[in-house]
């Protein structure tokens, strides 16, 4: 019983939480002769106009856009655009030693993109191996493999959907049984009270919520170079969606480097204090 396992999982979005801006923009964007606001713009207005999902029909506009201009479809030039991605401050870094000040007090801290960018440019970042699953939206390929339609739509609302996931351990977006199969919290392979769930903005509201109302952790983080973003986040904590709200900066020693440290060292002790109470009351049994 001392010995029990605690995983611990951090569920990041990606966009604006792990890296300023949209994964787009880095190179994917200007490679097809736009400006993100001219992106965005564009896609907004498809999506306005045939009451469609903005997520959907962005991911049609760079298909479109692509084949415009004679750009590659394929996974692999998808990957490239990731790595033309820079992080914020310490992320680079933040993966192993968050995972070694874990492993000091017995948890196996396991890392989980939720976001609604493109998972292929997601497994071309240089971070990429940092995460147990990544949870993003992708395409649908050819024979000769190239993307011509999506395969996952990740949206603010059905992100919530990954959550359950890694509470009950399912890694496959198409899977529909297991997710569904009832388990008690405890024997869940991450329990709820033991996730924390970082996002930047609007579109992680549900999963925030979500996480928070069930045990867990919810940190909305700002970009420390934007004029205002603090007040803006610091809505979501009088709001009750968020518990805590840092700057992105995930160099060692910074805000949420220690309340990550702290948030984990809470879940050490409740565990804990959980298993001595179960010690005592089968002692107690045994002695009648």
């Amino acid at each position: 019983m001392e010995n029990e396992p605690v995983t611990v999982a951090l569920i990041y979005d990606f966009d604006g939480t792990l890296a300023p801006g949209n994964m787009q923009e880095y190179d994917f964007i200007p490679a097809v002769g736009k400006s993100a606001a001219e992106f965005w713009e564009e896609s907004n207005v498809i999506a306005k106009a045939q009451d469609a999902d903005p997520i959907l029909t962005y991911m049609a506009k760079m298909i479109e856009c692509a084949r415009r201009k004679g750009l590659s479809l394929k996974r692999e030039a998808f990957r490239e655009s990731g790595r033309k991605i820079t992080y914020y401050r310490g992320v680079r870094e933040w993966f192993g030693r968050i995972n070694a000040y874990g492993a000091g007090r017995g948890i196996d801290v396991q890392h989980y993109i939720n976001s609604s960018g493109i998972k292929e440019i997601l497994e071309g970042t240089d971070i990429a191996r940092e995460f147990k699953n990544i949870y993003a939206s992708s395409f649908l390929y050819d024979d000769e493999g190239a993307a011509y339609w999506p395969a996952v739509g990740v949206n603010y609302t059905n992100k919530t959907q990954f959550i359950y996931k890694i509470n009950k351990g399912v890694e496959s977006v198409s899977d529909t049984k297991l997710v569904n199969q009832y388990l008690e919290e405890e024997k869940r392979p991450v329990q709820f009270k033991h996730m924390i769930f970082i996002g930047d903005g609007t579109t992680d509201i549900p999963c925030m919520r979500l996480v928070k109302s069930q045990g867990g952790h919810s940190i909305a983080v700002y970009n420390p170079a934007h004029q205002g973003s603090f007040e803006a986040m610091r809505k979501l904590i009088d709001e009750g969606r968020a518990t805590y709200v840092c700057p992105a900066d995930y160099t060692e020693g910074g805000e949420i480097d220690k309340l990550v440290k702290t948030i984990i060292d809470k879940i050490y002790t409740d565990n804990k204090i959980k298993l001595m109470a179960e010690s005592l009351r089968v002692n107690r049994k045994c002695e009648e």
